[in-house]
């Protein structure tokens, strides 16, 4: 059992790191700083860099390379330009290029891949905390990539066999699915490539005062080259997100916060859902709106019959093991602000977990009635208060109000301490209720060391468990440097601890987690930029002492210099079961200690090529029996406007209690007529669900996400690959959103 003294040291420790952080002196500052000068004249924002305003104004031109050599001068001309007329940032980037026929377009599309191609960017730190922030990018296709950054990009999450790293999620240290409302235009000649933004500051959240001085950085990637440059330098351990050691943006005139926008939208379905009885078709109709106000540093957005028809689905994903995936956020309302309410362990022992709220523990949508959110900086502090209902869905969830506050305050050197309340209730039954309190914190010490730790308890009704089962706790320590990096990790959660809106893989046991990884880099062999082996350990244990995962991982990633890579990896694997386990259906691991020894590579090309691929090649022992397979994702693309890809994950596994195969198809098909107007499809194929589902989504773009969309669902019985039963369900939304603006 988790004791009382268990966390209470945990919360003396949490405590602790974070008021420690204020003694420690700020480093000597070098870092740059340019003024944002005043437009002198109209811009028309059209990539060319041809009005008056631009030519009269002092450019930015001292980038240094992160990579591939660090601190050495961009190899290109780059010229960079800010300007402000007091109600947008102006800025305009001239990307020379000595040959600019390699210049790689990526795709064109919202939010694409910037690692596909060239590409610029700018991360601003409007509250100068030297922790949060804002990125806006581009590529020489124009498209509008933005982002969400808090805790400097660091998620801290633990990796849990079977999950996809890149599935962080929002909740994570960068919120890629945020959008905002700017404006961006590109052009091309022989000479480079060019940039001009606007952002207007009411995209922004900011503190008072009507001249500030912003943390700023601005990047700048050559794909062809795999180099990358930046204007206040960053080591190259870490990338632009290190706001820390950003520069500043001085002499910043802006207006008083105090904007609203009310987005309202219409949408009209017929859907047909073939297990009904009688089999009919229907065709439901709604409407609703987003509301957001702005005044001085807070915003409070409001929500009225939430419709997230737009989402794209989830990807699914084949599951070999006991534990539940982590999806990502990808709603729209939820992603907002979203690191202002994040705390626990990622993917591991999230705190608060937004799709909990919304759709069901079968993953069905429920209905959200409405509900409102209050985020930003008050007396120093980030604050967050989050209040969303929903409806009943008959035999399955029942009406409930869900309710988040978060406070938080960032300290010098990277550090920072806050606390979080969640509650789930049952708007009609008072006594049915879920809590969450917690705490957190983390310390930096010098530019390589930090220190987290958190702690919470929950509550659930009814409240007659023993104190202790219901309570979790971490500490970590990550250290990383130009040439070593590693962490260590102790983690408790109770059998009883169950945060019903955040996100637990399992529970009941002890977690210890240590790595350590080496960094070579081979400047004499022109195709080998950098080799990374490493070793990581990580255990779990019950409270009765059984060990139910053990996992020792040794890797020996090697880096091309192109951007491909190779990883030749070893891995000893210890499952401990106390119950039996259906792998499939119809074959049951029997409760036992099991170890396995295992190999695997995983390999990718140079994903800005025309054709890439990216996979991993398992091979080795599995519970009783022996497991061969992996997964492999076929990449083409033909210049801007056409993108494919083709997942392909197949097991094949021998059991003594029955041989089976796990296989699951994905193909994706993306045609981008401009950066606002596309059409994109998803098909897949799982036999771990025995289904075929398809999402095909048209888009017209207009600000921050709104504008037309005509979305296709479907999905079919499929026992295998070829063999297809009756369909599930088909679907077709067409949905118009327009932003207004209020004032």
């Amino acid at each position: 059992m988790i004791g009382r003294s268990a966390v209470l040291q945990a919360l003396i420790v949490t405590v602790a790191l974070s008021s420690q952080a204020r003694a420690l002196s700020a480093q000597s500052d070098t870092r740059p700083v340019t003024p944002a000068h005043r437009l002198s004249g109209p811009v028309t924002l059209d990539g060319r860099l041809d009005e008056s305003a631009w030519a009269e104004t002092n450019p930015i031109v001292n980038f240094v390379q992160r990579e591939p050599i660090e601190g050495q001068p961009v190899s290109e001309r780059t010229e960079v330009r800010i300007l402000t007329d007091g109600q947008a940032l102006y800025i305009g980037a001239s990307l020379f290029d000595s040959d600019a026929g390699a210049i790689s377009l990526g795709e064109r599309i919202r939010d694409a891949d910037l690692e596909r191609g060239d590409y610029f960017g700018i991360i601003l730190d409007t509250y100068r905390d030297r922790q949060n922030g804002f990125i806006f990018s581009t590529t020489p296709a124009g498209i509008e990539y933005d982002a969400q950054v808090v805790k400097e990009g660091q998620g801290g999450g633990v990796f849990q066999r079977g999950q996809n790293r890149q599935q962080a999620g929002a909740m994570g240290g960068l919120n890629v699915n945020w959008d905002g409302s700017w404006e961006v235009a590109t052009t091309r000649d022989e000479n480079g490539w060019y940039v001009e933004m606007r952002i207007p500051f009411s995209t922004l959240r900011y503190g008072a005062g009507p001249t500030q001085t912003w943390g700023m950085n601005l990047v700048r990637r050559i794909r062809r080259k795999n180099e990358e440059a930046l204007w206040a330098p960053v080591p190259r351990q870490y990338d632009m997100m290190r706001l820390s050691v950003a520069g500043d943006l001085v002499g910043l005139e802006v207006p008083l916060q105090r904007s609203g926008t009310v987005t309202p939208y219409l949408l009209g379905a017929a859907e047909r859902d073939y297990g009904a009885t009688p089999l009919t078709t229907d065709y439901p109709g709604e409407a609703g709106f987003d509301a957001k106000l702005t005044f001085s540093s807070l915003t409070l957005d409001a929500t009225v019959n939430t419709d997230f028809a737009q989402v794209e689905v989830d990807e699914q994903r084949t599951n070999l093991t006991r534990f539940p995936l982590f999806f990502p956020e990808k709603r729209p309302f939820f992603l907002e602000n979203a690191g202002v309410f994040s705390a626990g362990t990622p993917q591991a022992a999230d705190l608060f977990f937004s799709r909990r709220i919304g759709i069901s523990p079968n993953g069905a949508p429920v209905p959200i009635l409405g509900g409102a959110r209050v985020s930003g900086k008050a007396a120093g502090m980030n604050v967050g208060l989050m209040q969303i209902f929903t409806d009943a869905v008959v035999g399955d969830v029942a009406e409930n109000a869900f309710t988040v506050a978060r406070v938080a305050s960032e300290l010098p050197n990277r550090s920072r301490v806050g606390a979080i309340f969640v509650q789930r209730r049952g708007t009609h039954d008072a006594s049915d209720f879920n809590r969450t309190y917690g705490v957190d914190g983390r310390m930096g010490l010098g530019e390589s060391w930090t220190l987290d730790g958190w702690a919470a308890l929950t509550e659930t009704s009814p409240t007659d468990r023993e104190f202790g089962r219901e309570s979790a706790y971490s500490l970590l320590t990550t250290y990383q440097s130009r040439t070593w990096s590693g962490r260590l990790r102790m983690m408790q959660v109770g059998e009883d601890f169950n945060p019903e809106v955040g996100f637990v893989n399992r529970v009941g046991y002890r977690h210890l987690e240590a790595s350590v990884q080496r960094i070579f880099r081979f400047p004499n062999i022109s195709w080998w930029r950098e080799s990374n082996p490493h070793v990581t350990y990580q255990s779990f244990w019950d409270f009765n002492g059984l060990k139910e995962s053990g996992f020792l991982h040794f890797d020996a990633e090697i880096q091309f210099e192109g951007g491909g890579r190779f990883g030749p990896e070893l891995n000893v694997v210890q499952e401990g079961l106390a119950e039996p386990f259906e792998v499939s259906p119809g074959v049951f691991i029997p409760t036992g200690d099991y170890s396995s020894i295992n190999n695997s590579w995983d390999f990718g090309s140079d994903p800005s090529k025309r054709f890439s691929l990216l996979g991993r090649a398992e091979l080795g022992e599995f519970f009783t029996g022996n497991r061969y397979g992996g997964n492999v994702t076929f990449t083409a693309r033909h210049g801007e406007t056409l993108a494919s890809s083709l997942l392909i994950d197949h097991n094949i596994v021998h059991l003594p209690q029955g041989d089976f195969e796990a296989t699951l198809l994905g193909l994706r098909l993306g045609y981008f007529f401009n950066p606002n107007i596309f059409v994109q499809s998803l098909i897949q194929y799982s036999d771990q669900a025995q289904v075929w589902s398809a999402n095909l989504r048209f888009a017209w773009l207009s600000t921050a996400g709104t504008g037309l969309y005509v979305v296709y669902n479907g999905a079919q019985r499929a026992a295998r690959l070829s063999n297809w039963g009756e369909p599930i369900q088909r679907g077709l939304i067409i949905k118009y959103a327009r932003q207004l603006s209020l004032f």
